[in-house]
């Protein structure tokens, strides 16, 4: 057996090094994508969650089927933080190049499990300081159980040693795992598990010497979800009952979510053949009075342009969701990004109402689809959804949602009794809010012709100029009609504070750490994570005046969030941009680092 530790901190052997006590550990699990190596992630995960700890999770995978470079990141505190930590604490490499890509991100004290079933970890690459255990997890996996897939549990029990976790306890977070194998598969992989304690044996990693120790969580209710299912549950809890989409990352778990319990609850989800019949069947289950969804990524999202059109004139209830990736066109489908913001905002043709959204992490994004789903009946229209790959795809642990406190509000859709009270239906009747009562077609008394011509109150194609006048503003109006019920953003930190973190989406937890970092460091800093990024609220725009200066951070080359603000009337002059377009999220302490570098330039 090919087992190696490289010294400690301290300079002596791995096996003495002062004992770690853990109550947050960010972990890297790295190899070839499919060949499960991947699977200790989900392992840790199942251990860390049954000992109360607060989970996020990640991936960095290429966009293929199978092969390539893949690896998994898991975070585990006994605090909530919504994001990745600022360092890899425990490395799980299957190959050179896990080493190799995780170097340059490894804590100073860190440690890495390293499959050496090809020879040594690269030298040269890591600090002296990290610690590397070294043992052939694939080789052992093939020749004591004729299969190499077996690593990962094999690799799952050197793991287990290395952070102190009870044999027993790591035993019962595999078998959970698989629990839904047949019972001579669950053996089998148990059976590697053993065979990867007995490796850390001889490691030096005995039971009672393990260089770290992990700390237990307050045992609360957590679910864990990725922000695409949470916002397909607020659609479905919100009554939503049809969606259309075509499968696109990182969109395409909405509609594999919604696949599976929409049909439950007497709802329709369908795979278009595209995005442009996705968007048009979403419009027409829509024109039924059925609450209705589409949703795609920025390339699909752009084919769909017509379609929103359509929606903020014909007036429409519809909720649109665009699941952000790196661009332009076919871009990095994996990585992160948050550069369709002008497209969500100023696609489509011609002036028409909507509210763009974007929710503050993946618990809220529950929040946002059952709101979003409500206001769509309310202003007629379209109500776009701002994802980003992170926050669409990424998992974390949140509240139980309350279904209890989903309402469903169908605003001013009226009802057969109502209509025939009516001594005329205008579906577009001018009102002093702009919203217009509606009626499903089919409704005795409530017929009305639906076209993408100008029309008048009766809905007849009309290009009279005093009507079309009369038809932009009232539409215009809706948005003043609930500008105040929109959701407010999430803040954070000192009120007072000079200085300002503004960002959405899958940045705004990031934000949140690097506050603590900089009250740390002894900057005081406000952060304000809005939720509403179309129209800009007032919110928005007194958090920049009452700043001195205000950090914008966002995921793009051109600054696309700051530019909408300032638009807005925000204080151009106050505002800085930290812009990042590389695929890779922000870490906090880049962001604090940013921010006191920038502060002793004295800007």
């Amino acid at each position: 057996m090919n087992v190696t530790t490289k010294p400690g901190a301290d300079g002596g052997d791995a096996a003495s090094v002062s004992k770690r006590h853990l109550s947050d550990i960010s972990v890297m699990v790295a190899g070839q994508g499919g060949d499960g190596s991947l699977t200790i992630a989900s392992l840790l995960s199942q251990f860390f969650a049954s000992h109360g700890f607060h989970l996020y999770s990640t991936s960095n995978i290429a966009s293929r089927i199978k092969g390539g470079h893949a690896a998994a990141f898991l975070r585990a505190s006994v605090e909530q933080t919504g994001c990745m930590g600022d360092h890899i604490d425990l490395l799980v490499a299957f190959d050179d190049e896990a080493v190799v890509n995780a170097a340059p991100s490894m804590a100073a004290d860190g440690i890495v499990v390293f499959d050496g079933s090809k020879g040594p970890p690269p030298e040269g690459v890591l600090a002296e300081s990290v610690q590397v255990f070294s043992v052939p997890f694939g080789r052992l996996a093939v020749r004591d159980l004729g299969r190499d897939l077996l690593k990962n549990c094999l690799g799952f029990g050197i793991v287990s040693r290395v952070l102190g976790i009870k044999d027993d306890d790591a035993e019962g977070s595999l078998r959970k795992r698989f629990q839904r194998l047949p019972a001579a598969v669950v053996e089998t992989n148990v059976e590697a598990f053993r065979i990867g304690l007995q490796s850390a044996e001889e490691a030096g990693l005995e039971l009672g010497n393990s260089p770290w120790t992990v700390d237990s969580g307050e045992r609360e209710e957590h679910l864990m979800i990725g922000g695409n299912d949470a916002l397909s549950f607020g659609f479905l809890a919100a009554g939503g009952r049809f969606y259309a989409g075509y499968p696109i990352t990182p969109a395409s778990e909405i509609l594999a979510w919604l696949e599976r319990r929409l049909p439950a609850f007497g709802g329709v989800a369908m795979q278009a053949e595209d995005e442009l019949s996705a968007i048009n069947l979403a419009i027409g289950a829509a024109l039924t009075g059925t609450r209705s969804m589409a949703a795609s990524s920025g390339p699909g999202f752009v084919l769909m342009q017509e379609g929103v059109s359509q929606l903020g004139s014909a007036e429409i209830p519809l909720v649109v969701i665009d699941c952000q990736r790196a661009g332009p066109s076919t871009g990095m489908p994996t990585k992160v990004e948050q550069s369709d913001i002008g497209t969500m905002i100023n696609g489509g043709h011609g002036d028409y109402p909507k509210v763009v959204l974007a929710p503050t992490d993946q618990g809220d994004a529950f929040e946002i689809g059952a709101y979003a789903t409500n206001l769509a009946q309310r202003i007629q229209g379209p109500v776009i959804i701002a994802m980003d790959r992170a926050l669409s795809q990424d998992s974390t642990t949140v509240k139980p949602f309350d279904l209890e406190a989903v309402k469903i509000d169908d605003a001013k859709l009226l009802s057969r009794e109502e209509v025939q009270k009516l001594d005329e239906y205008r579906r577009y009747l001018i009102t002093d809010d702009g919203l217009s009562p509606w009626a499903v077609p089919g409704t005795p008394g409530g017929q009305n012709l639906v076209t993408g011509n100008e029309r008048n109150e009766w809905g007849l194609v009309s290009a009279e100029p005093k009507n079309r006048k009369k038809m932009i503003d009232k539409r215009e109006r809706k948005i003043e009609s609930v500008r105040d019920d929109l959701p407010k953003g999430a803040r954070w930190g000192d009120r007072k504070a000079k200085i300002g973190l503004l960002g959405f989406g899958s940045a705004g937890p990031i934000l949140v750490r690097a506050g603590i970092r900089l009250a740390d460091a002894g900057t005081d800093v406000q952060v304000l994570r809005p939720r509403t990024i179309w129209p800009v609220l007032d919110e928005t725009l007194a958090f920049i005046e009452e700043c001195d200066r205000v950090y914008v951070i966002e995921y793009n080359n051109a600054g696309q969030f700051a530019h909408v603000v300032s638009g807005a009337g925000a204080d151009k002059g106050k505002m800085v941009s930290m812009l990042k377009y590389d695929g890779v999220p922000f870490r906090a302490v880049d962001i604090a680092n940013f921010v006191l570098e920038r502060e002793a330039e004295g800007q």
